[in-house]
């Protein structure tokens, strides 16, 4: 296999990847949209990044849904940081996923304790418009026969 280096000038050579690029196949890949309703997903990542647009701050989740047909299929849920009401917003997921910081600044340090959680999200559609709600942390215990319900925790075995 071929060693992939950027170029010293910091530019990427793409032609370097040429080869790989014309051999790869490609999967025919016809998805339905996703339904608006309420899946279970795992928290693949989290990141803090930039709104595009407005280039406020923003947390971007990365949502994949398990279980249902759309098992693998992701979402992806941004809280922008903008105003007193995102960080209220941005609060409620944070302890709705077990995350409880004293202080926003805290929360780069902490992006690790979001991964790899299960949790139950909506997907609500307004015209092109989709929103994806975080509404709660699912538990799903080893053994079930000794599991018991948190405050606001559901436990849903298998």
């Amino acid at each position: 296999m071929e060693n992939y280096e950027d170029r010293p000038d910091g530019d990427i050579d793409l032609a370097t990847f040429d080869d790989d690029f014309g051999s790869a196949e490609v999967e025919d890949r016809d998805f339905d949209d996703l339904p608006d309703g309420k899946y279970q997903a795992i928290v693949e990542r989290v990141e803090l990044t930039r709104a595009k647009t407005s280039g406020n701050p923003m947390l971007k989740w990365t949502l994949k849904i398990i279980g249902s047909k759309y098992k693998g299929r992701k979402l992806w849920r941004n809280n922008v940081m903008a105003s007193k009401e995102n960080i209220k917003w941005l609060k409620q997921d944070l302890y709705t996923c077990g995350l409880e910081l004293q202080k926003l600044s805290d929360l780069p340090d902490n992006l690790d304790k979001l991964l790899d959680i299960t949790v139950e999200i909506t997907k609500k559609s307004r015209g092109e418009n989709e929103n994806i709600y975080i509404n709660r942390r699912i538990v799903i215990a080893a053994d079930a026969g000794n599991a018991t319900e948190a405050d606001d925790v559901a436990i849903v075995p298998f």
